[in-house]
């Protein structure tokens, strides 16, 4: 079995969660610029963390088939810079064809692996027949995994997958893709139909990881879902026995979160750090809407005097620019 880069981690480690409209290229960029080593003071930093980012997921299907322009955007959801390395790119799609073009496009830009999404409930996406919709029909999911191994040329292929469907099925379900010889499976520990309204039951994580050592030792284990941040994720791993967890909610408005600061980080870091994810959303993806944004706002503007009505200001921005310009009349004003 290839591992490829994931042989090189240490155990454990921790994965940015592809969380689409979020961990797109300009907010990837920023995390790999606060949470990298080399990036802070020292005497900021706890002990750094080791960490993989996974793109938002991208259609293989899309990549495959859309008109120049179509394809020109979906794109831009793979640029990646070296700083955010190690990064694997999430496709998602049902027509094993398509899957293994977009592995190797994966393998001719350059990613260090290559992750298919089998556990989306966006019903747009199952009507497809990918995401969670894969689980209903694990031997087509089979096929699509061999296609993207044959594509992806040696680059390690992985999945990120729920417990089951309408139930928890993960005892005949995770067999089913152990067989294709994954390098790593992420089990979100919840079903399709639980979606993300019941809490997480990591101890059936603890379960996958005993029929992973029955089964296929090779492959890694991680971990999603309700993972707060670091020291969670570590407590989960440990009682569960996982080689890693995947993070999604913590990272909002916390680019510093792999980092792991032993001191807060300043408002007026903050803001300027938030000015400067904007800008490099409006370089990076000119095509999105600039209203994505906000959810970040929400996230790094609270918490502290004057807070809301920042906050309120900077949901009626339309630009980068007047971000900045808000941020800097804020703080002449602490």
């Amino acid at each position: 079995m290839n591992r490829g880069f994931w042989d090189t981690l240490p155990r454990p480690f921790f994965v940015l969660a592809p969380l689409a409209d979020v961990t797109d290229a300009a907010f990837r960029r920023i995390i790999a610029q606060y949470s990298k080593p080399g990036t802070l003071s020292e005497t900021r930093v706890s002990d750094r963390v080791p960490f993989v980012m996974w793109t938002e997921f991208v259609s293989a299907d899309g990549l495959a088939l859309a008109p120049e322009e179509g394809r020109k955007k979906l794109l831009a959801d793979l640029i990646f810079s070296p700083a955010e390395r190690p990064i694997v790119a999430q496709f998602f799609g049902s027509r094993p064809e398509n899957m293994e073009k977009a592995a190797a496009l994966a393998h001719e830009l350059g990613f260090n692996g290559v992750d298919i999404n089998m556990g989306c409930p966006d019903r747009s996406i199952e009507k497809q027949g990918a995401g969670a919709a894969h689980i209903k029909d694990p031997k087509r999911a089979q096929e699509v995994i061999a296609a993207a191994k044959q594509g992806a040329k040696g680059l390690p292929v992985s999945v990120k997958t729920r417990l089951g469907y309408n139930k928890d099925e993960l005892d005949s379900w995770l067999p089913m893709l152990l067989e294709t010889g994954l390098a790593a499976v992420t089990v979100h520990a919840r079903t399709r139909k639980e979606m993300s309204l019941m809490p997480a039951r990591w101890e059936r994580v603890k379960r996958a990881v005993e029929i992973r050592d029955e089964l296929s030792p090779e492959t890694l284990i991680l971990g999603n879902g309700d993972v707060e941040g670091l020291d969670d994720a570590k407590k989960k791993m440990a009682e569960s026995g996982a080689d890693g967890a995947m993070l999604g909610r913590a990272i909002f408005g916390n680019p510093w979160l792999f980092a792991n600061l032993r001191l807060p980080v300043p408002l007026e870091e903050r803001l300027r750090v938030m000015a400067e994810h904007s800008k490099l959303f409006e370089e990076l993806l000119p095509h999105k809407s600039f209203a994505i944004m906000k959810k970040h706002y929400k996230a790094y503007v609270k918490d502290f005097d004057g807070a809301a009505e920042l906050r309120g200001k900077l949901m009626n921005a339309t630009d980068a620019a007047e971000v900045a310009r808000l941020a800097d009349e804020f703080l002449k004003t602490v």
